[in-house]
């Protein structure tokens, strides 16, 4: 405990507990009284809960005037700072109860443009991209780009995501990515975020199409394409047989995704398939993930599901020579190849939600253009200046 400020009404410390102790241990030991410190762990539950401390944490202490041991040296102030967006902070008022406050502290938002060339994959292209603005991008390009087939060396890529920051610079948290763009061999692809009729947040392209589809062509991050669809020889019995699917092959463990929206049909022990789930997505497709290390908690038949939902996790039950996700699309009950099969577009925008959407594009355009070089101080709360009539529903930088 080192003391600083002592001819300050109250003399402030700072405490860096030893792992397994406690928050009521940690006050009594530097000179609080039991009840104070019950009485202000009290407060301090009403907008943060001790049990969240960890190792290490430091925390602020305030006495009355007088050593920490002296009766007279009251406990007076308990803060903390859980995290770089916001302080905690615990004071004895002049009635000698404590209240406690959760303060928001002041950040920094910086537009940032990560671009870069893809040599090898585009995870190891823009491996200074926030991990979940890069998950974020894949997700969105999923509908429209196989990741393991279709990126080629000198294929580029343009994120525009916003950060915030504290006064020293440090990252508090990343903002949505705001607009997103893929170079494919020289055909881009470009999308943009925007908030929809019913309060659903979208990516479009430049004319207003949405990137969503019926359903997603590949339902696992980061995997390797190891088995394409067609005739093949079979790995475990050793004849020529057709495959019905594509495999993805992945460590055991990996997050497999419901392909799009709908009802389980089948979750379970498949035979050969292993444990396996079959969603039934419209009248006309389905989708069928096989040979899982186990099914998400929750995923039963008769389960409805949306898409991205994780649903299990890759494994190599039924027959099967190592860990990977066996996955099936089956248009009117025939199985059709999800490399090739054509799917239907998404939700389309109203007249109204179009005029809209070309404000948002035109924002975040300039947006691109000015923040890149700017930084501004924003609240917790974002708020959005416009101009136009319908500002409220361009939410950039939310």
């Amino acid at each position: 405990f080192v003391w600083a400020g002592r001819g300050a009404p109250w003399s402030p410390g700072h405490l860096w507990g030893p792992r397994g102790d406690t928050l009521m241990k940690l006050l009594v030991k530097v000179g609080a009284t039991p009840p104070d410190a019950h009485d202000a762990i009290t407060a301090l539950q009403t907008v943060y809960s001790p049990r969240d401390l960890m190792p290490g944490q430091e925390l602020q202490i305030g006495f009355a005037e007088g050593a920490a041991n002296d009766a007279d040296g009251a406990l007076q102030l308990l803060t903390l700072r859980p995290s770089l967006e916001r302080d905690i902070r615990v004071v004895r008022n002049g009635e000698g109860t404590f209240i406690a406050a959760a303060l928001a502290r002041p950040l920094i938002k910086r537009g940032v443009t990560a671009t870069g060339t893809i040599q090898t994959s585009l995870s190891e292209a823009a491996s200074e991209v926030p991990p979940n603005t890069l998950i974020e991008a894949i997700q969105i390009f999923s509908f429209d780009v196989d990741f393991q087939r279709e990126l080629q060396k000198g294929d580029t890529f343009e994120f525009f995501y916003e950060t915030y920051r504290d006064e020293q610079g440090r990252l508090a948290r990343t903002g949505p990515l705001l607009y997103a763009a893929l170079n494919l061999s020289g055909d881009k692809l470009e999308l943009y975020r925007f908030e929809s009729d019913d309060n659903a947040t979208g990516y479009y392209s430049p004319t207003g199409e949405s990137a969503r589809r019926t359903l997603m062509r590949t339902p696992i991050d980061g995997a390797r394409l190891s088995s394409g669809y067609g005739m093949r020889r079979h790995p475990v019995l050793g004849y020529s047989k057709m495959h019905r699917g594509i495999d993805f092959a992945a460590s055991r463990g990996t997050p497999i995704y419901a392909a799009g929206n709908g009802v389980v049909e089948l979750a379970g022990r498949n035979g050969s398939y292993g444990r396996y789930v079959r969603i039934r997505h419209n009248s006309t497709f389905k989708t069928a993930y096989a040979h899982m290390h186990r099914i998400a908690k929750g995923v039963h038949r008769g389960t409805r599901v949306k898409q991205g939902q994780v649903i299990g996790y890759v494994g190599t039950s039924g027959r099967s020579t190592g860990p990977h996700l066996h996955y099936e699309v089956m248009r009117n009950g025939k199985q059709t190849n999800p490399l090739k099969v054509k799917l239907p577009s998404g939700e389309k925008l109203s007249t109204e939600a179009l005029e809209r959407f070309a404000e948002t594009r035109q924002a975040i355009d300039r947006l691109r253009e000015i923040l890149p070089g700017d930084t501004q101080v924003v609240d917790a709360e974002c708020r959005v200046k416009s101009k136009s009539p319908r500002a409220g529903r361009v939410r950039i930088g939310c």
